[in-house]
């Protein structure tokens, strides 16, 4: 969980410095056409090819549509609002698969998960601090994105019971590769990285990709009520970054918002597993 800490607080920081040469889309293109390569070198080395299916090509489509969406709205939210905004509104996304679930996945609403979502969504409104100012084109990308990935990972969880993760890291890439070349291209002007931004460019494609593999990797090894918190310590992390790099102010309204959200995802996740 450390590893994946490590690799969203890089991703943030990269995708921050692109903004500028880059559009989100062609960060995408890059990311995945990187993440490509890897996958399927992964996959030949290790004998996996064999995994790869089409058994499910149109719910992976949606799944990397979702992702695709989300990932593109988080990025564009990096040079609008501080850092650990942008990661305090990112932790809704639990609450969001909370009401989505019953609707996609046939799974109940109990009194706690209830709780839960109120207790988030009231640790958003401190995070936003509606009415003190108009609500800016960075929150409302920002908590986007958070409903996107909540589609991810309903898609995840269905993708999860027949398909094995190198074939949905397979076409996770190869999908978002394709998407981000029409979305890139749209415009008939496609940017290339220079060679002080093909760093970055790399950095965002093996953080991800770490990233997913991390939390994967974290939560085979523990239950999630130990793997979750961990994973907390993203926020000031991010801020500290922020405020050293950027010199964004550390505003406790973001911290203590975020700790309701971070505690409304916890209690939920404690409550599964004493039901499991």
């Amino acid at each position: 969980m450390l590893g994946a800490v490590v690799s969203f607080s890089a991703m943030a920081v990269a995708g921050r410095a692109l903004s500028s040469d880059l559009d989100t889309f062609e960060m995408m293109m890059y990311r995945s056409a990187i993440g490509f390569c890897v996958v399927v070198s992964v996959a030949v080395a290790t004998r996996r090819i064999h995994e790869i299916s089409s058994r499910h090509l149109g719910r992976q489509f949606l799944r990397n549509l979702a992702h695709f969406s989300g990932q593109n709205l988080w990025f564009y939210s990096l040079p609008l609002l501080p850092l650990a905004q942008v990661f305090a509104l990112e932790f809704t996304t639990p609450l969001w698969v909370i009401l989505l679930a019953p609707i996609f996945l046939g799974e109940g609403l109990t009194k706690i998960k209830l709780l839960a979502v109120f207790c988030g969504f009231l640790g958003i409104l401190i995070v936003a601090q509606p009415g003190s100012g108009p609500l800016s084109l960075g929150m409302f990308t920002a908590a986007s994105s958070a409903i996107c990935f909540a589609f991810t990972a309903i898609f995840t969880k269905r993708l999860t019971k027949s398909e094995s993760v190198t074939c949905i890291l397979f076409y996770l890439t190869a999908i978002q590769l394709g998407l981000g070349v029409v979305c890139a291209g749209f415009d008939g002007d496609i940017a290339i990285p220079n060679l002080a931004n093909l760093p970055w460019v790399v950095v965002i494609a093996l953080g991800g990709l770490g990233a997913h593999f991390c939390i994967t990797t974290a939560l085979s090894l523990a239950p999630a009520s130990v793997v979750m918190p961990v994973d907390f310590i993203r926020l000031p992390a991010i801020a500290i970054i922020g405020a050293l790099f950027y010199n964004e102010a550390l505003s406790w309204s973001v911290f203590i918002g975020a700790i309701l959200i971070f505690g409304a995802n916890y209690v939920n996740i404690l409550a599964d597993s004493r039901r499991t």
